[in-house]
């Protein structure tokens, strides 16, 4: 009995191997596929908005603690209460249906390696970066997300700086020690890696060299800032010809270097935008408003055509 029972074990071990891969992270599960990701912020770190964001019907939540406080012990828990162990098991495997990344206070003119690694850490799949001005900001972020590499590995450049102590990212990402530092790297650098460094563009300075940014190994989204910084910083409001020519100049360099970009949206303007090609959507607004609503009711109907 015990042999009938071993033979059919073996019998489904090259079926399970042949299994495809599975992106943990499900922004870039999407986005490896061409597709565009939608998503909303949130600065609420209640369990029940997590809970809720969990079973939202977007790809990503972007926790805000640029203006919020860092409080590393709220992202934590929030991240904690987004684990959905019903959806585990009718998934079959541990990804989430909604990816967490997060944006903090440093600018890349500042040092950000310690909030790196605290975030990264806690568990968080992808990590926004404020204020990329210089190719070298942008070269800081990918480094400072990385770990260094085992000899031979295939993609050893840029070299990584990042500390080995996972502690809660192996709780929410639902692997072990091994497993996580296989997964722990950057897409699309490493076709297998399972965080986003993201960019973000929001001065004139930034604008200038915002074709080095992009060409940077490892930068795995720029997003031009769409709200109040970047029209600041070029000295025009927030609805000039100026903001927008710059907003597709970000654009432009990312379908160049093939790096996914990311913008604002709302209900009247995203069908507009996932023509022109940009692949992260973020619907304006705080959580899962009135106005978020539509937005991305918008985007799931131009979609779907």
């Amino acid at each position: 009995m015990k042999q009938i029972a071993l033979a059919a074990a073996l019998s489904i071990l090259p079926a399970v191997a042949q299994q495809p891969y599975v992106h943990l992270n499900p922004m870039i599960e999407k986005l490896a596929a061409g597709k565009p990701v939608l998503g909303i912020t949130t600065a609420d770190f209640s369990m029940e908005n997590a809970h809720a964001i969990a079973r939202a019907d977007i790809d990503f939540v972007r926790i805000e603690m640029e203006h919020a406080p860092m409080n590393f012990e709220a992202l934590r828990d929030f991240l904690v209460g987004m684990i959905d162990k019903s959806a585990i098991l009718r998934k079959g495997n541990a990804q989430p249906r909604v990816a967490p990344i997060a944006r903090f206070s440093p600018y890349g003119r500042e040092q950000q390696a310690w909030v790196v690694k605290q975030a990264l850490d806690i568990g968080i799949m992808g990590y926004i970066a404020n204020g990329v001005d210089t190719k070298e900001q942008a070269l800081d972020v990918v480094r400072n997300m990385r770990y260094p590499q085992l000899k031979g590995a295939k993609y050893m450049e840029p070299t990584g700086l990042r500390g080995y102590s996972p502690g809660n990212a192996l709780w929410f990402w639902g692997v072990n020690s091994a497993e996580y530092q296989q997964r722990a790297d950057l897409w699309p650098l490493n076709p297998l890696g399972d965080l986003l460094a993201i960019v973000m563009i929001e001065s004139a300075e930034g604008l200038k060299n915002i074709d080095e940014i992009a060409s940077v190994p490892g930068v795995g989204m720029i997003f031009p800032g769409a709200a109040a910084d970047l029209s600041m910083s070029l000295g025009v409001s927030m609805n000039s010809p100026e903001r927008e020519a710059a907003l597709q100049a970000c654009l432009k360099a990312c379908l160049a270097h093939n790096v996914p970009c990311g913008i604002l949206v709302n209900a009247n303007d995203v069908e507009k935008r996932i023509k022109e090609g940009w692949k992260y959507l973020e619907a304006g607004g705080t959580g899962v408003s009135a106005g978020a609503d539509a937005a991305l009711k918008a985007a799931r109907s131009a979609l779907a055509k």
